[in-house]
């Protein structure tokens, strides 16, 4: 990864994404939902929960897991719970 894409809260998600998922490329992590990549599912979605919440020192409530449905989605999460 290079660029924007690496810097800041972006890039740490993207590490994140791609410790899950490692089948994504760099240019397909901020377009990843669970409609496009296909091993995106629900146990998967613990796993992301798991890597997020020691990456940013966060946890994720249960009601936010259903915001959870893409890259943005969970940056915009993740940079809402940091912000506060």
């Amino acid at each position: 990864m290079s660029g924007a894409a690496t810097d800041g809260m972006p890039g740490r998600l993207a590490r994140c994404f791609g410790l899950v998922f490692p089948e994504l490329g760099p240019d397909e992590i901020p377009l990843a939902s669970p409609s496009s990549v296909g091993t995106w599912d629900s146990l998967a979605s613990i796993n992301l929960v798991a890597v997020i919440e020691e990456e940013f020192g966060i946890q994720v409530e249960l009601e936010e897991l259903e915001e959870m449905m893409s890259f943005a989605t969970v940056l915009d999460l993740v940079e809402r719970r940091n912000g506060r």
